[in-house]
């Protein structure tokens, strides 16, 4: 047994000590790939969205330096045809990149990698004689034993996502894993391999720069989409488990879309929060930022056209069209807005619609991140929306109504297309622009069911603020007092009794066929 080459089972026997969520399946889709064309995976996905689980998986599966019944026996696996047909048969040469960068710089990186595998080939084979390079060694090792490995590289964008790395670096540690598998040695080495991280492969021009590789990002996961996250099943399980509200969990956590070949739309949860969550008993933001490579304010404060606004839209929740093809998939070399909100998605800020060409933030943590950084965007612009949407807030609240009236009708005008103007869903997408700085102090619901009808939208004040609740009734045409009707007529402040103090009442129109389009606004406290 050694650290690179055949390492063992006892990663996975930890992780299978803990409660643990069935991902065997993934390891029926890798077989399916071994000894065929495609045996070369990338599978990218966002960070705390059990990569390394994944591939301690695979590692205690294929290695035949263990037996790895006992941990499999009872897991999806082994339901499977070929289940007994490659459980511990192959080599594993198993590569953690994370753990190779502590112990050299980016510079020395591939040297120090390709010396620390030919000296674990001489501790686990000492019989066989070493060779001066990797290829080298691992072919003799075939050779000699009759196994193929499989290769699993853990983290292997680590080198591209550094903030450290230079085009240089990057091209040297990209070179050698074109060495590694070389297309007419890798046939005779390697049954398959599986090689994750965050990022896609880097592109050479508009093709990827090791094109053996087939890649599964979370633009595309393609076969790989039931193992991006927790679906629904799982997190319902570990909810039954623990004791805990779905429906909370499904506001926090859900939200991520991904799409099947067969053009099913699964739903996935990020498996770091919703057991951090489960077991806590809290439900709250757990989208630590371990290093500034993951901070996205470094991203949106860039200077492209349009950013700045698309970053307003998102907090606002509203979805945003762009297209990724552009994105070299590396931290440096973007062009335009399109590039950076491709990135925020591999990253997990944005769940992306291929269909739509557009993505939205995906749930409440994530929206919680955003609403933090947004008070830190340096857009000047940005900052000029933040400080009217916070005024929009103190004059609603101060009953100001002509006030209230004109700020929406500014944002009214400066954001909405001809075509769409006198559509009712454009005005509530322009009072969430307009409001959306409203997570300082508000949970918002929208089309809430009450008295006789659904309030159009809803500001509940958040624990210990002491701000008033919000009832808005939104109309196309009218005038603000039959709106302020309709809200009273309904019982519409009866949605939210008990939640804080007696609710303000705002009504809002605008007359669609005036081509000043004039808004108005009516203000009221439901005890009135």
């Amino acid at each position: 047994m050694g650290f690179y080459i055949n390492p063992g089972n006892g990663n996975f026997r930890e992780i299978r000590n803990d409660d643990y969520i069935d991902k065997s399946g993934l390891i029926a889709v890798i077989n399916q790939t071994i000894g065929r064309k495609n045996r070369l995976s990338c599978v990218s996905r966002p960070r705390r969205f059990g990569k390394s689980y994944a591939a301690n998986m695979l590692e205690a599966y294929y290695d035949c330096s263990c037996d790895s019944h006992a941990l499999f026996d009872d897991l999806e696996i082994a339901k499977d045809p070929d289940y007994e047909n490659h459980l511990n048969r192959y080599h594993v040469l198993y590569l953690d990149i994370t753990g190779f960068m502590s112990d050299t710089t980016l510079t020395g990186l591939p040297d120090y990698i390709s010396k620390e595998i030919i000296e674990d080939t001489g501790r686990v084979f000492p019989e066989i004689t070493q060779e001066d390079s990797v290829r080298k060694c691992l072919s003799r090792i075939v050779t000699e034993t009759g196994r193929k490995f499989i290769a699993i590289i853990d983290e292997w964008d680590a080198p591209i996502r550094d903030q450290e790395s230079t085009s240089k670096t990057q091209t040297d540690f990209l070179e050698f894993l074109r060495s590694l598998f070389k297309s007419e040695i890798t046939k005779d080495v390697f049954a398959a391999a599986y090689m994750t991280g965050i990022l896609p492969i880097k592109k050479d021009g508009t093709q990827s720069a090791i094109s053996e590789f087939r890649e599964y990002s979370i633009l595309k996961p393609e076969r790989f989409a039931p193992f991006v996250g927790f679906l629904e099943e799982d997190v319902k399980r570990i909810c039954d488990t623990y004791h805990v509200s779905i429906d909370e969990m499904k506001a926090w956590y859900n939200g991520y879309n991904v799409e099947t070949p067969d053009k099913k739309r699964l739903s996935v949860y990020n498996p770091n929060s919703v057991i951090r969550a489960s077991e806590s008993g809290d439900f709250e933001s757990y989208w630590v930022q371990s290093s500034a490579v993951y901070g996205a304010l470094d991203y949106i404060n860039l200077d492209f056209d349009g950013l700045g606004e698309a970053a307003e839209q998102l907090t606002a929740g509203l979805e945003v069209s762009f297209q990724t093809q552009s994105f070299r998939n590396d931290l440096t070399s973007f062009e335009s807005a399109d590039d950076v909100l491709t990135l925020l998605t591999h990253f997990g800020y944005l769940t992306y619609d291929s269909e739509k060409q557009a993505a939205r933030i995906p749930n409440h943590e994530i929206m919680t991140e955003f609403g933090r950084m947004i008070h830190k965007v340096t857009h000047r612009e940005t900052m000029l929306r933040l400080r009217e949407s916070e005024q929009l807030l103190s004059d609603i609240i101060a009953g100001r109504a002509d006030a209230v009236a004109a700020n929406i009708q500014k944002v009214h005008m400066k954001e909405s297309a001809p075509l769409w103007y006198n559509d009712e869903q454009a005005l509530r997408a322009i009072i969430k622009l307009a409001f959306f700085t409203y997570r300082d102090h508000y949970i918002k619901l929208e089309e809430l069911p009450s008295g006789t009808g659904y309030v159009d939208m809803a500001y509940i004040p958040k624990k210990y603020d002491p701000s008033p609740a919000l009832i808005i009734e939104l109309k196309a045409g009218g005038t603000p007092e039959e709106a302020m009707e309709q809200i009273r007529s309904r019982n519409y402040a009866s949605s939210i009794e008990g939640l804080g103090e007696s609710p303000l009442l705002v009504a809002i129109t605008y007359e669609k066929d005036d081509k000043a389009k004039p808004h108005h606004c009516l203000i009221d406290h439901s005890n009135h």
